[in-house]
């Protein structure tokens, strides 16, 4: 078996390893629908995901004053809550999870989801034990801040370069390119890839199969 170049490999959550880009988008809309705000187009709806969810809300709805922040959450974490059944991992990821675990990867995840949201989505999919470890925008920074990698790293005891952190937005990369490691964009979730150029990813993958082929021969 050839030597890894990735000891510990970081995924983002929504929109590259679980199909939730679109629920997430709507969701965002009707919060802020709810509370008084001007809609978000789903452009900028889907812009903010990755993020931690009250900054991403702040975001979405700039003419939402502060002090309706925490309703504005409360309505958000509302229609998720209605909808997180319907999601599902994207086709293909549970085998690339288990070739890459089956190469001792440390397999991680890093994302803006409550510790909550996470473990909620966790279980709900049966992915217990496939991870080494994980973070979450609350408990640690929102992206791009490089908290949640540094974090991780320093769990595992690995260096930046041995560190590749994979996820579907501008902010995954630019937390990788805050940390000091590599970075790889999906082209499948929240963000045109084009957006990804000045950040320098690795690898652009346009399909889960595509990215499971790039990891295979190059990490």
């Amino acid at each position: 078996m050839r030597p890894r170049q990735f000891d510990l490999i970081a995924f983002d959550w929504d929109g590259t390893l679980f199909d939730s880009t679109a629920i997430i988008t709507r969701c965002i809309q009707a919060a802020v629908k709810d509370v008084g705000g001007t809609v978000p187009t789903d452009k900028a709806a889907s812009y903010v995901i990755g993020m931690g969810l009250m900054q991403a809300l702040a975001h979405a709805a700039p003419d939402v004053p502060p002090d309706r922040y925490p309703q504005l959450g409360a309505r958000y974490r509302h229609h998720y809550s209605a909808h997180q059944h319907d999601i599902s991992l994207f086709e293909g990821v549970l085998p690339m999870l288990a070739a890459l675990k089956a190469r001792h990867h440390w397999l991680t995840v890093a994302t803006g989801k409550s510790r909550r949201g996470l473990d909620d989505a966790l279980h709900a999919v049966e992915l217990q034990g496939l991870f080494d470890g994980s973070r979450t925008a609350d408990e640690t920074a929102g992206k791009p801040s490089p908290l949640m990698l540094e974090q991780l790293m320093r769990e595992f005891g690995v260096s930046p370069e041995r560190t590749l952190m994979i996820g579907d937005t501008t902010h995954d990369l630019q937390m990788a390119v805050n940390a000091g490691c590599a970075g790889v964009g999906v082209s499948y979730g929240a963000h045109e890839p084009d957006a990804f150029v000045a950040l320098s990813p690795r690898f652009v993958a346009h399909s889960v199969a595509e990215l499971h082929t790039w990891l295979q021969a190059n990490a």
